[in-house]
């Protein structure tokens, strides 16, 4: 190596400085954006099945009938794992895989199919990371009233505990439910996602508590079952960030951060302070951590939230191992105008899906959470949406996703130097795949994903995310 290059290495750790020698690095994935299958082997219909085969709900008419056909090619997916050599893969379980009715029989070629995954993670020494539920809610139980239904969560709970059983000494860290403000925001509320609802306030809140003791159930059941389980949740939120970082109160730090009023809809079109009321960590993270709904009088679910017994609030906040952070962007505040939301200059930089690119936003949003809430954090999703290609030369190159990845992670390194304890960071996604109601256009994936034929090609990403792990695993080593 000459001086030169020494010099450039050394450069390129001290701009990753911080990341402690036990940091969880891995790449994430869903099983309705890539498994396919959806009507094999006994699986019944998820929600996500129905919704996608309506007429004019996913671009282009897409579906997940097969995406990236990830139920039979997994081992390739987890060669190009082991050889990235990243470590953490967390991927979920399709529910009506497993009960094809939501409750009641369950379909051993469904539980056998993820324990060949599981297998197989295990067998490269990848550790698994099992999300519980990624959206795909059995459409039997959606006919029943799905999260209008009590009972849903009940069913959660009996469906977690088939999962927790089978894979007992296999799985030790889990994550309950994944974006609830997802799931009931552009699922019940706009529409957006399925099953495709447009509910009251009160009807939406009915949904989001029962998430959230469904979450309460599974915790508790995976306690009793597995003691050394790691558990945790995921959630995404508006934030607000600054440039810089300053000391702030934790108090100050909340208020801010957590009541910013959203700038722009989901969709990157202008929103007004009502707008989007539930995309918001408070809603979601106060009682399952606090035991109570916020203090809130700008929300239309303040009222209902009055009603919620103690009991209800004692089942959903179970104790947690780690809470999980999906940061894609935020909104930067004004300190000079009371924390204000700063105006965006003309052309700011935008991924693929036009969400901005913001990288204090992910320091922000761990230093926040944590101060908040006392527990530790894991970055559960991060990454960016580009238009990628095949390239003359028969390859994917991403200089902007790099780019993207170097912004944010230097911002992650320096939150763990700044002593707030993030343990890990999965990068959104493994491979590209279904981007829900948005198809197959926008690309998330580390790998590359051609659609006629199901190749995987490894994009320029994938080679300096997996290099990167390499030279930070090396480097604490010798240290």
């Amino acid at each position: 190596m000459t001086s030169t290059q020494s010099t450039q290495m050394k450069q390129k750790q001290d701009t990753f400085r911080g990341f402690p020698r036990d940091f969880i690095w891995g790449a994430a994935s869903a099983s309705y954006q890539t498994e396919g299958g959806a009507f094999e082997d006994g699986k019944g219909p998820s929600i996500w099945d129905v919704f996608s085969h309506e007429p004019g709900r996913i671009a282009d008419g897409h579906t997940g009938d097969t995406a990236c056909d990830g139920y039979h090619r997994f081992e390739e997916d987890l060669d190009l794992l082991q050889r990235l050599a990243i470590p953490n893969y967390r991927f979920s379980v399709s529910w009506p895989r497993v009960i094809p009715e939501g409750t009641g029989r369950v379909n051993e070629a469904g539980l056998a199919y993820y324990e060949r995954l599981i297998d197989g993670c295990l067998a490269r020494g990848i550790t698994p990371w099992l999300t519980l539920y990624h959206w795909d809610l059995p459409q039997a139980l959606q006919e029943k009233g799905g999260w209008l239904n009590r009972e849903t969560a009940s069913a959660f709970r009996a469906y977690t505990e088939v999962i927790v059983r089978r894979f007992q000494g296999k799985v030790r860290h889990f994550i309950t439910i994944n974006e609830p403000q997802i799931i009931v925001g552009l699922g019940h509320a706009a529409g957006l996602h399925a099953p495709g609802l447009c509910l009251t306030a009160r009807e939406t809140f009915t949904c989001w508590h029962h998430l959230l003791l469904a979450h309460g159930l599974a915790a508790e059941t995976i306690r009793s079952i597995c003691p050394e389980a790691q558990i945790g949740i995921s959630s995404t939120g508006s934030v607000g960030y600054l440039q810089d970082h300053p000391e702030i109160t934790p108090q100050a730090l909340a208020d801010f951060t957590f009541h910013t009023p959203m700038t722009e809809s989901m969709d990157g079109s202008s929103a007004g302070p009502a707008d989007n009321f539930w995309f918001n960590h408070q809603w979601f993270l106060d009682p399952v951590c606090r035991g109570a709904y916020p203090d809130d009088p700008v929300s239309p679910w303040s009222e209902p939230a009055k009603k919620i017994s103690p009991a209800d609030l004692a089942v959903i906040c179970q104790p947690l191992d780690f809470i999980g952070l999906n940061v894609y962007n935020g909104t930067e505040l004004d300190p000079g105008q009371d924390y204000r939301p700063a105006e965006r200059y003309p052309g700011y930089p935008r991924t693929s899906l036009k969400w901005p690119v913001t990288p204090p936003v992910i320091y922000w949003a761990c230093r926040l959470v944590h101060e908040r809430y006392g527990l530790p954090v894991i970055v559960t999703e991060n990454g960016q949406g580009c238009h990628d290609r095949i390239f003359r030369d028969g390859l994917v190159h991403d200089p902007d996703r790099i780019d993207f990845l170097t912004s944010y992670l230097e911002e992650l390194a320096l939150a763990c130097r700044d002593g707030i304890p993030v343990k890990g960071y999965f990068h959104w996604s493994l491979t590209d795949n279904l981007e829900w109601h948005s198809g197959y256009d926008d690309r998330f994936g580390l790998i590359y994903i051609d659609y006629r034929n199901q190749q995987r090609i490894p994009k320029d990403s994938a080679f300096w995310y997996g290099d990167l792990i390499r030279r930070l695993t090396d480097s604490c080593t010798s240290r």
